[in-house]
């Protein structure tokens, strides 16, 4: 199974949002056994980079990254991929962004919180919790 996580996702846990932080954590703990299960479109990279600087400071923002790329893969679009996300119909571009991210590496799932931005993405979403329930009924 290859899930993309969305950036919100991987800031729940390295900030430790009290009400997300442990579901989203189970959830990429989950993907951690299945080599090669999370994705990250390159974007979040920068994205999560740049909030977790902001928040914390520069070298947990690096650490951070780091301990996710020790079993995460990246994705990087190119110009197909941007073409792909202009087309879809969504309103919010850089979640077509990943969307398209997804789509380039038949992706079964994007898990996010933020499911109604997602509206239009022919990805099926889930949010943490979705997927932590379906895992467990597996």
């Amino acid at each position: 199974m290859k899930l993309l996580f969305d950036a919100d996702v991987l800031l729940n846990v390295a900030l430790d949002r009290a009400a997300f932080a442990d579901e989203s954590t189970e959830a990429i703990e989950r993907c951690q056994k299945v080599p090669r299960s999370l994705i990250l479109a390159w974007q979040t990279v920068s994205n999560v980079y740049y909030v977790l600087r902001a928040a914390r400071s520069d070298a947990k923002a690096r650490t951070f990254i780091s301990d996710m790329l020790r079993f995460a893969v990246v994705v990087s679009g190119g110009t197909e991929a941007v073409n792909r996300a202009l087309s879809l119909p969504m309103n919010d571009f850089e979640d077509a962004l990943q969307v398209a991210a997804a789509m380039s590496v038949d992706a079964d799932f994007i898990v996010t919180r933020n499911v109604r931005d997602y509206r239009g993405s022919p990805v099926p979403i889930r949010t943490p919790h979705q997927f932590l329930m379906e895992e467990r009924k597996s």
